[in-house]
């Protein structure tokens, strides 16, 4: 019976509420130690409230790639770019009212570690992660732990 309680999560019961959402004239040198003090994978963008990306670890990591017309980047100078240069715009995303089944789908096509969750309005409202239904998981577990006892 697990798995059966897990089925009924929907993502709104175990998303972080109000995410740390960072504006897209952020510089890398700035997400950086977002990423170090913080260690979060990535950030939501946003622009006048609505989201405009989603920056992560691997995107920033992507503007320092060799390249046959740069082969050794300007480190000072990458690290003033805004994340808006270096965010993901095709931003996958899922919504509140979701199964949590769906997330957790969408994170193994994907690879991601983490989704924005936005409303009918296309409004950040939260943000899903690996670690967050890895708790759901637990929880389900727990309850039926606790149910058999």
């Amino acid at each position: 019976m697990t798995m059966y309680n897990f089925l009924e999560c929907k993502v709104d019961q175990y998303m972080v509420r109000q995410p740390r959402a960072l504006s897209p004239a952020v510089t890398l040198r700035e997400l950086e130690a977002l990423f170090e003090e913080l260690d979060f994978n990535g950030f939501p963008v946003v622009e006048n409230g609505k989201l405009a990306g989603f920056v992560t670890k691997f995107d920033f990591l992507k503007a320092f790639a060799f390249t046959t017309q740069q082969l050794v980047p300007h480190y000072d100078e990458l690290m003033q770019l805004p994340v808006s240069k270096v965010m993901t715009t095709a931003v996958v995303h899922v919504t509140p009212d979701q199964p949590l089944t769906r997330a957790l789908e969408l994170m193994l096509e994907t690879r991601a570690r983490s989704f924005p969750v936005l409303n009918g309005a296309r409004d950040l409202v939260g943000i899903i992660s690996r670690q967050d239904i890895m708790r759901a998981l637990n929880d389900a577990t727990q309850t039926s732990r606790t149910a058999k006892t």
